[in-house]
């Protein structure tokens, strides 16, 4: 599909579709809707009249233009309140219209910018939004499928009139669509059967891409990871036939930076529990358990497109989780990377094992920050949802930094605390630390397990185990993996600047 922009007049682009827009309340409409009801003779502000159409936030209707324009067909969408219209609003109004387009058969797609004009969004800013709100909200992961008369749009393009804006609004669009498909590439890795991505492959995956964009890729196999001391994830793959992988990929500015920033995520590829075998429920989209790590690989795609001014590293320990016969044990404990022993209380919370030794890897660069992505722990579900990430940190700086970037991004986080009193449950009688510290807290005391591997550096976590998979349908996240972090991570790199206060 091709997403574009084009400079002219919506009401002379020929197109299936026309789309336009309006906010909750308003009677009159103005701008190019206001346009398209001139032509259509006040179609439109009847139907505000009758009731028929309010504006609310991603309701549409559908009116044919019966020859009054080149398209045949007028899709309005809502935006609902104009004083609570956000950058998301905007990109849940273009995936909303996308999806609904695409479901009537419309090929050809032609739209305004939603939240350009009149919602007073930057034209950059609405039209990143829009390109990636379509993007994303078209997406469909059909690898398997045999069926090859789905509907399925051919272009997309966001009509600007102001020739004035329509530098800022190309750009716009052009960078919306390279994190959209950085996104979906994301979606792809995580919904990729366990069986067909190991960790092998998801390597190769990570390598391929590296290759694309201008990154330097480093894949460790078993013997260079244990030259490396990281028995940890050595450990955690041992009940397994595929043999683990530690992903390095790496980026340099051309020009001398001092500021370097470690992304780090879990790349659990199949997690059963381990010996501590997860129920089959539990077990079922345990494909995904790898979303962290795949969304590093995402987030260092847009690094190879951007080209930021900051050096940015991306780590992802890539294991499956196996009961066989030479598997981990309750009771059994590991040394990490730095000489820390951690007691395995219970092989299903591996993800902080590989993760611990990422973070020891980490430390040879130096890092100015470090960010660790994972589905860790169940009790974020329980605690937030499906609608927010959760954060623990120990750098208020950096925190309010990844909050600021998931406020733009609509990748919201929300920080739990990271309290000295937590430390106390993973402490160990036999080890340096044990691996779980009970159902209490559970996401904030696997927070303070890895906070022992970032050597003070500053640091967040991010568990996204209530948000990289959904059962709901939202504008521009259909059912399934989300994809969500990549565009998180990257806009924490797009925003740095002059390091942390």
């Amino acid at each position: 599909m091709k997403v574009t922009a084009v400079q002219g007049n919506i009401l002379e682009y020929d197109a299936d579709l026309v789309v336009v827009n309006l906010f909750e309340g308003v009677t009159t409409p103005g701008g190019a809707t206001g346009a398209v009801d001139r032509a259509l003779n006040g179609q439109i502000t009847d139907l505000i009249a009758a009731g028929d159409f309010e504006g609310k936030l991603n309701e549409t209707l559908y009116l044919y233009s019966n020859g009054a324009l080149p398209a045949r067909r007028i899709l309005i969408v809502g935006l609902g309140k104009q004083d609570e219209f956000t950058l998301d609003r905007a990109r849940q109004a273009a995936g909303k219209a996308a999806r609904t387009a695409r479901d009537l058969g419309a090929k050809r797609v032609a739209s305004i910018v939603h939240g350009a004009g009149i919602g007073g969004l930057d034209p950059v800013d609405a039209a990143r939004a829009a390109a990636e709100g379509t993007v994303l909200g078209l997406y469909r992961y059909q690898r398997y499928t045999s069926d090859e008369n789905g509907k399925e749009l051919d272009s997309v393009t966001f009509v600007e009139a102001d020739a004035e804006k329509f530098a800022a609004v190309s750009q716009g669009v052009s960078e919306g669509l390279a994190i959209g498909d950085a996104q979906n590439f994301v979606r792809d890795l995580a919904t990729t059967p366990g069986s067909d991505l190991p960790p092998a492959a998801l390597a190769e995956a990570a390598s391929s891409m590296a290759q694309e964009f201008g990154l330097q890729c480093t894949i460790l196999g078993p013997e260079e990871i244990a030259a490396e001391n990281m028995n940890v994830i050595l450990g955690v793959s041992r009940g397994s036939d595929q043999p683990c992988r530690f992903i390095v990929l790496d980026y340099t500015p051309d020009e001398v930076t001092d500021q370097t920033i470690v992304l780090a995520g879990k790349g659990i590829t199949f997690d059963t529990g381990g010996l501590n075998l997860k129920p089959g429920d539990s077990m079922r989209h345990m494909e995904c358990d790898m979303a962290g790590g795949a969304s590093v690989i995402g987030a260092m795609r847009l690094v190879g497109h951007f080209k930021p001014s900051v050096r940015v590293i991306g780590l992802v320990p890539a294991s499956e989780n196996m009961p066989g016969g030479n598997a981990f044990k309750p009771g059994d404990v590991l040394r990490a990377a730095n000489g820390k022993t951690i007691e395995i209380d219970n092989t299903d919370a591996e993800g902080r094992l590989v993760l611990a030794d990422a973070l020891c890897y980490a430390q040879r660069y130096d890092p100015t920050a470090i960010i660790d992505i994972a589905t860790l722990t169940g009790a974020v579900i329980i605690a937030l949802g499906q609608h927010a990430a959760g954060l623990m940190t120990n750098h208020a700086g950096l925190a309010a930094k990844v909050v600021a970037a998931g406020e733009v991004t609509g990748e919201r986080v929300w920080e739990l605390p990271l309290w000295p009193e937590y430390e106390e449950q993973v402490k160990s009688t036999i080890a340096d630390v044990k691996n779980t510290g009970g159902r209490a807290a559970g996401s904030i005391t696997g927070a303070a397990l890895l906070k022992l591997f970032v050597d003070e550096k500053p640091w967040v976590h991010l568990d996204v185990a209530g948000v990289d998979f959904t059962d709901m349908d939202r504008p521009y996240i259909p059912k399934g993996s989300s994809g969500f972090g990549a565009r998180l991570l990257f806009q924490v790199v797009r925003d740095w600047e002059d390091g942390l206060e």
